[in-house]
């Protein structure tokens, strides 16, 4: 018996770097598939293929043109053969043996082409959705010379922008809405899965305009249970197969969102149209200056009741720093109204932030700006000497609002 166990031959796995038009060509040479006839057809053929790339792309007279041409048209032919038998060498050299190489190399061109007219990204503002064009013969020379795990990732990524925007396009056409009204307007194709999702948890029947889509969201808001569960349990029917799976990925991503949609304190427009991550992140049509006409004579008529009809920067400081200190709001104090709220805001606390929403919410959108900045400066001065706890007798606090707000005297 020997002393030394038997050792069982290791398996080694070489890696195949050849293109894989080679691999299929040898190995229907070495299984008979491919004789004489056919190899002398692809010859014959490759040449003519390489001048013709070559034109396409640049010059067949240069060399250098010539060479990549070479690279390319094997490359076209493995990417095709590859791609279309699942890499299986047996259906690869019988695809050769039945058909052109010329053909071959046209069906890896056709299939780099049609990639490249997918759009890249899922917002209808950056897509043209017009097919391969001229303008696109820059980016087939470069794809034309990658490798297929390139370009199955790159198809991966596109397939997942196009169905995004088929589900879009079939979700707003269910409810009316041309595709092409989409084209026009340009949103993300998510933006508009988000909010036809929203519509049917709210059992609406149209996609909205601005004022429509903040009805919709408190009328969410009043029953956010039912919301709730329409959203987890609920999907639009009759979606076709290949675009079910991206609109569910959506609706989770809605439901993430939702306890925002819902809070009742948040308002409708501080969170779609200045919080930066719900930004665009939902679709409505936009319905030229409607809307905003609408918002601005809306809140022009709430800011003049809140006001009393005082624009005055005195009066609007006194307005905001009450909000700041969680005060009925008031554009004019008595002596002893100040001082009270000077030994609250000492007592409790500023909060400058209350004031600066306050604004946002509610004052014309055209003053929101300057009355910010007036807050925030007021602030940045006063709010020392508001808070101090050395001034006992209120006396440098009190000089202070009687000189910025408005304070009645007597």
């Amino acid at each position: 018996m020997s002393e030394n166990p038997s050792v069982e031959p290791s398996s080694i796995s070489l890696y195949d770097a050849r293109p894989f038009f080679e691999k299929a060509l040898q190995y229907g040479v070495q299984h008979g598939l491919i004789h004489q006839q056919k190899l002398d057809d692809i010859a014959r053929d490759a040449p003519k293929g390489m001048v013709q790339i070559a034109s396409y792309f640049g010059s067949e007279f240069l060399r250098p043109e010539l060479e990549k041409a070479k690279d390319r048209i094997i490359n076209l032919v493995s990417l095709f053969l590859e791609e279309s038998t699942g890499g299986d060498l047996l259906l690869a050299a019988e695809s050769l043996r039945d058909h052109s190489f010329l053909s071959r190399s046209k069906g890896g061109s056709d299939m780099l082409k049609r990639l490249i007219a997918m759009p890249q990204t899922s917002h209808f503002g950056m897509n043209e959705r017009q097919g391969f064009t001229d303008d696109h013969i820059p980016q087939l020379a470069k794809w034309s010379l990658r490798s297929l795990a390139d370009y199955r990732l790159e198809l991966a990524q596109r397939s997942h922008a196009a169905h995004l925007m088929d589900a879009a396009i079939f979700l707003v056409e269910e409810l009316g809405l041309d595709a092409a009204e989409l084209e026009e307007s340009g949103p993300d194709a998510e933006a508009v899965i988000r909010t036809v999702l929203l519509i049917h948890a709210a059992k609406r029947g149209k996609v909205p305009d601005w004022r429509a889509f903040g009805d919709m969201v408190l009328a969410l808001r009043q029953n956010a249970a039912g919301a709730q569960s329409a959203l987890t349990l609920a999907m639009p029917v009759d979606l076709p197969a290949h675009i079910r799976a991206v609109v569910d990925d959506v609706r989770q991503a809605v439901l993430a969102d939702l306890p925002k949609i819902l809070d009742a304190t948040l308002p409708v427009r501080k969170l779609f149209h200045q919080t930066p991550a719900f930004m665009g992140r939902y679709f409505w049509i936009e319905s030229g200056l409607s809307d905003v006409d609408h918002h601005d004579r809306s809140a022009s008529q709430t800011w003049k009741k809140v006001t009393d009809g005082h624009t005055d920067e005195g009066a609007l400081l006194t307005l905001f720093l009450c909000v700041a200190t969680k005060t009925a709001g008031k554009t004019m104090l008595s002596e002893k109204g100040a001082a009270a709220l000077i030994r609250k805001i000492r007592k409790a606390g500023l909060q400058p932030d209350l004031a600066s929403q306050y604004i946002l919410a509610h004052a014309p959108v055209q003053y929101q700006s300057d009355y910010t900045k007036l807050w925030l400066a007021f602030m940045e001065e006063a709010r020392v000497t508001l808070q101090s706890d050395a001034d006992y007798e209120l006396k440098d606090a009190m000089a202070l609002i009687r000189r910025e707000c408005i304070v009645k005297q007597g």
